[in-house]
């Protein structure tokens, strides 16, 4: 891996991201709309980027152009499939054996296996329509962005995310595979370890084709469960 681009950069988590990337190694591009390129001043002797929307097919495929990995943010914004139309760019555009991590919230369910708490359900059921009335957001489209990446044959990972804090890292998130795992109780994750689980996933050969579910490493289910499973010191 030596060559990532990272779609949707300028926000809070794509800065995360290129902090992550950067301190690997790897070759930064990334694609943001102009009026937010500002917001990379930092790093802009480090990176390139590419302004225009990220549903925009020949922005994505500039940007892409040579890349090993892709990581996206599936930003749900206005109504206009912004969200399904730049998850069918990337999986149309990008090099063929790019490695492709997408990031997008708990809602989105693979099998319906998942089981939601009131908390998800009282946002998705009123708040998506309010949203969309307004013309603010499209939860559904992340929806259907999520699915188009699930029936693809590429090389995928579609990274589900709990609520997130600011803070120092606490390290790699863990992860199940669906919504209701004891293990993603206390459901908050630092948001430049969310970051870091989507660089780190790049490279790791057991997220492919996975939608893992993560929460932070350091909260009271996390630790519950790493100590359920600790070995027992030996007896003395």
């Amino acid at each position: 891996m030596k060559r990532i681009c990272i779609v949707g950069i300028s926000g809070k988590l794509g800065q995360y991201m290129i902090e992550h990337a950067l301190a690997r190694g790897y070759e930064v591009t990334g694609v943001c709309r102009p009026e937010s390129v500002g917001k990379l001043a930092r790093f802009a002797d480090r990176i390139t980027v590419h302004p225009g929307r990220t549903d925009d097919r020949a922005v994505i495929k500039a940007a892409t152009r040579g890349c090993d990995g892709v990581l996206v943010v599936l930003a749900p914004w206005g109504v206009q499939d912004y969200a399904s139309g730049t998850a069918r760019a990337v999986l149309d555009l990008a090099p063929p054996k790019a490695r492709l991590v997408f990031s997008c919230g708990w809602h989105i369910s693979r099998d319906s296996r998942d089981r939601y708490g009131w908390k998800i359900r009282v946002i998705v059921g009123f708040g998506t329509p309010i949203l969309r009335a307004l013309r603010v957001a499209d939860l559904d489209d992340q929806v259907r962005a999520t699915n188009l990446v699930f029936a693809s044959d590429r090389d995928w990972t579609v990274v589900r995310g709990s609520d997130l804090e600011e803070g120092p890292s606490e390290g790699l998130p863990v992860w199940a595979r669906h919504v209701g795992d004891p293990i993603l109780a206390s459901n908050l994750t630092r948001r430049t370890d969310f970051a870091l689980f989507m660089v780190v996933a790049l490279t790791d050969p057991a997220l492919i084709r996975e939608a893992p579910a993560i929460t932070g490493r350091n909260g009271l289910s996390a630790r519950a469960a790493e100590a359920t499973i600790r070995p027992m010191p030996a007896a003395r």
